[in-house]
């Protein structure tokens, strides 16, 4: 759950200032706003495979025998 719940979290966010606002679109020209989203998305996608990288590197503790 927590790891749909940060996905769905870091999607919801990118989409809103990448589509929503409109900084995604790049329109003949490359925007300082252009640039300073893209490396948001980059930047902040490493950062979430790194908090799921340490969510799923701990067992959750169900024995199945």
């Amino acid at each position: 759950m927590r790891t749909i719940g940060l996905v769905v979290l870091w999607m919801t966010l990118n989409s809103s200032f990448g589509i929503m606002w409109g900084y995604a679109f790049v329109e003949g020209v490359w925007r300082l706003s252009n640039i300073l989203f893209y490396s948001f998305l980059l930047l902040s996608f490493i950062g979430l495979l790194y908090v799921l990288y340490q969510i799923w590197r701990h067992p959750i503790g169900i024995k199945v025998e």
